[in-house]
């Protein structure tokens, strides 16, 4: 099959080409691969602190990313590697910044729930539930004054839908107009509460009618579905049309963070969402619809296994934070 007869076949599936799509394939992959790979560097004892990993969430960052400019925002959570990984910061600066040195994201001053490059669209990480509802309206007010055209992009978890903050900056983004994408990263457990215990109507999307906006269910796990309805809220963004909150309904496969044992949740209903799992899923797409060969795919997972590699090297060479830039950067001058 020809280049050509490749991008007609991916041109069906949402106008993407097979560059795209690839590009797609390697930012979850690369997403996994990190994660799994920190979190045997953490129980090493080689990462200080915790971790709250993405492992299994990987379509929604993807997917969502793969419908942003150069020029738009994304703001994360306390679960942001995969996130900042998608968006293009680099894992090498991840990396060292999980490694608490000089040559991270943040200096080495933030760590696993604050990673972000703002030379790359992504605001340094707010772990506050909630938190970065509000600073996107705002980033997004600031776009609409400027004119400068882009939007802003918000995750959170489920749990932060039940933050005072963020229903402000819901009903602040819906009366003024504002380009923002509220994303929420639904995967059932707001740390160990189970969503129907904490939520009496059945979807986070159906908060959206009380603001006026649009609101929108899609399954998470599979990352065309997410790129069709990000692309779609936006160009609407982008039109002037105001927000929308999509919800993605996806699955974490580890625990809310390293210290979690999951006693909440049945093994069986881990196995029912692995089965689900959207990596695999999306691989499978791609070489049934011959957009990919096993060599192709193979190669690209091997690119990635090497970049991580190089991430870790990275680090570990790294210089430790001088003492005396403790207070830097703490304030903007």
């Amino acid at each position: 099959m020809t280049l050509a007869e490749k991008s007609d076949i991916a041109g069906g599936r949402d106008g993407l080409t097979v560059e795209q799509l690839v590009r797609i394939y390697r930012s979850m992959r690369l997403i996994r691969r990190f994660e799994e790979t920190v979190n045997e560097l953490y129980m090493q004892g080689r990462i200080p602190s915790t971790l709250h990993l993405y492992i299994g969430q990987e379509a929604i960052a993807a997917g969502v990313s793969a419908a942003l400019r150069p020029d738009d925002f994304v703001l994360s959570t306390h679960r942001p590697h995969g996130h900042a990984l998608a968006r293009g910061v680099a894992p090498q600066a991840i990396m060292a910044e999980l490694f608490g040195k000089a040559t991270g994201a943040c200096k080495g001053k933030g760590g696993s729930m604050h990673v972000g490059d703002m030379r790359v669209g992504m605001l340094p990480a707010i772990a506050i539930v909630g938190g970065n509802a509000p600073i996107a309206a705002g980033l997004a007010l600031a776009s609409k004054m400027q004119r400068r055209g882009f939007v802003a992009v918000c995750y959170f978890g489920e749990g932060a839908a039940n933050e005072g903050a963020w229903h402000e900056a819901m009903n602040c983004a819906a009366i003024w107009n504002l380009p923002v994408l509220f994303v929420c990263e639904n995967n059932l457990y707001a740390a160990s509460t189970h969503f129907h215990l904490a939520f009496k109507v059945e979807s986070v999307a159906q908060r959206a009618a009380a603001y006026g906006m649009p609101g929108l269910t899609v399954d998470g796990n599979d990352v065309l579905a997410v790129y069709r309805a990000a692309d779609e809220a936006v160009s609407r963004a982008r039109r002037g049309e105001g927000p929308t909150l999509l919800e993605c309904l996806t699955y974490r496969q580890c625990g809310h963070s390293r210290s979690d044992p999951r006693t909440y949740r049945s093994r069986a209903e881990e196995e029912q969402w692995k089965a689900k799992d959207p990596l695999p899923r999306f691989r499978a797409y791609l070489l049934e619809a011959g957009v990919a060969d096993e060599d192709g795919l193979s190669g690209i997972e091997a690119d990635v296994e090497a970049e991580i590699q190089d991430a870790i090297r990275f680090a570990e060479d790294s210089p430790e934070p001088d003492p005396a830039d403790l207070f830097t950067d703490v304030f903007k001058e």
